[in-house]
């Protein structure tokens, strides 16, 4: 058994101070507040809140990073940068670029990724001889870093929307594609996941996915329990080639497929419409906010007010990861509303860190992960609250301290199922820095 003494901690939503946790394989057996620290214990100075859950990634778009500023577009030009880094991919450099990737959560605190994962083929759209060779690798990649992983694997069928129908695929998108439903039934069945992980099934997009691909999807995540996501209305683009085409929003589409299911979470949901987002809330959906993604890429800010209002549960992801952090993630969804609303505290801090812990493990099927409570997953994060961002924040306050306030930097300690991972921005394991040169350097000369 494993105890540890917390000088603040995040109990049940409240701050407690002198908060003794015992843990015992993994997961917490005792949780006390207003107690002495107990002979033995690893003391653990400031405020410790339970693991971040990242319910949005795509770990080789970290390659892209900075790579992608000095170019004006849109995120269809964006797009086309992205593409030539997927046609790079093999399995050997994509696990260690995504063991560099996962490290990196882990320092920010992110115990759990949700890794939205679509590339899957030769660049001829052959399988490889495993045919979840790609898969594996990601999977491999999480357990070296000490996170876990619900991979999300995705159907991907088609180029796009064009004058009235779908498009074929072009070039690099045959790497995506199991080219029938069916197969990719069949290759998702295959997958063999470890302790600490879990499959969960995704429809990339309206546009890359037709209605009867999707329900084949969302059976088979009925069929398992399984969490299903799906991009949805990230770009306004997508929503006027569907309008076009079959009348309805991408939204109206899933649901008519059967796909807004409890475990569905819709990511992005920037450019909704009120029935959209009534949808969401009927089916106690969750929605995967991702905003640096979203700012970078020029998306917009998604309705999240109304969401909450209409019943949807909100969450958290960094997505192409431009900053990994949950911290500015969470108040980004806040100060991205003042901006729209000019109004302020339509989000709470509370409300912001359920995002960030809670709510996105919910959404990848960790429901026994998020807090700090006896029988959940032994995750602790603790943030140092002397450092110039936090020197002077009242103890009645550390929550909202730690939202609009802390960084990555501000981490000292980061325990994913009982085990330290990272200790004041290093891996245990893992020299993120060195590795992501090293194999981004390889990915893109």
């Amino acid at each position: 058994m494993t105890t540890w003494w917390c000088e603040h901690a995040l109990i049940d939503g409240t701050v407690e101070r002198g908060v003794t946790i015992d843990e015992r394989e993994g997961r917490f057996v005792r949780v006390q507040s207003d107690t002495r620290t107990p002979s033995g214990a690893t003391v653990l100075q400031g405020f410790t809140v339970p693991g971040f859950a990242n319910a949005h990634s795509h770990a080789f778009h970290r390659a892209l990073r900075s790579r992608v500023q000095a170019e004006r577009g849109s995120f269809w030009t964006w797009r086309r940068i992205m593409y030539r880094a997927a046609e790079q991919l093999h399995p050997d450099n994509y696990h260690r670029l995504a063991r560099a990737v996962f490290a990196e959560m882990a320092v920010a605190g992110m115990a759990v990724v949700g890794e939205f994962h679509y590339v899957h083929h030769l660049p001829n759209g052959a399988p490889y001889q495993d045919p979840n060779a790609m898969g594996q690798a990601v999977l491999a990649a999480a357990a070296d870093a000490g996170v876990r992983i619900t991979l999300l694997d995705a159907l991907y069928l088609h180029g796009g929307i064009e004058g009235g129908g779908h498009k074929k695929l072009d070039g690099v998108q045959h790497r995506f594609s199991d080219g029938e439903p069916d197969r990719w039934v069949e290759r998702v069945g295959r997958l063999n996941p470890s302790p600490g992980q879990r499959i969960g099934a995704a429809i990339h997009s309206v546009r890359a996915v037709d209605p009867d691909g999707m329900a084949v999807v969302a059976e088979w995540a009925s069929a398992h329990d399984a969490p299903l996501h799906a991009h949805v209305s990230e770009q306004t683009n997508e929503n006027d080639q569907l309008q076009s085409w079959l009348h309805c929003t991408p939204l109206e589409l899933l649901e008519s497929v059967g796909v807004l299911q409890t475990r569905f979470t819709a990511v992005h949901a920037t450019h909704l419409t009120e029935h959209d987002v009534a949808l969401l809330g009927i089916h106690n959906a969750f929605v995967c906010m991702c905003p640096t993604t979203e700012r970078d890429l020029g998306d917009g800010i998604g309705p999240t007010p109304e969401l909450v209002r209409a019943g949807a549960s909100l969450c958290l992801g960094s997505d192409s990861h431009a900053v990994v952090d949950q911290m500015t993630e969470a108040r980004a969804v806040e100060l991205n509303e003042r901006l729209r609303s000019q109004q302020r505290g339509i989000h709470s801090a509370p409300e912001l860190m359920t995002m960030a812990t809670t709510s996105g493990h919910r959404s990848l099927g960790w429901d026994d992960a998020g807090s700090i409570a006896e029988g959940m997953r032994a995750d602790l994060v603790t943030i140092d609250l002397d450092t110039p961002r936090l020197a002077g924040s009242p103890g009645d306050l550390l929550v909202e301290a730690a939202i609009f306030a802390s960084t990555v930097s501000d981490i000292t300690s980061v325990i994913i199922d009982g085990k330290t991972v990272a200790s004041r921005g290093l891996h245990h394991v893992v020299d993120v820095a060195a590795e992501l040169n090293a194999c981004i350097e390889e990915l893109l000369t």
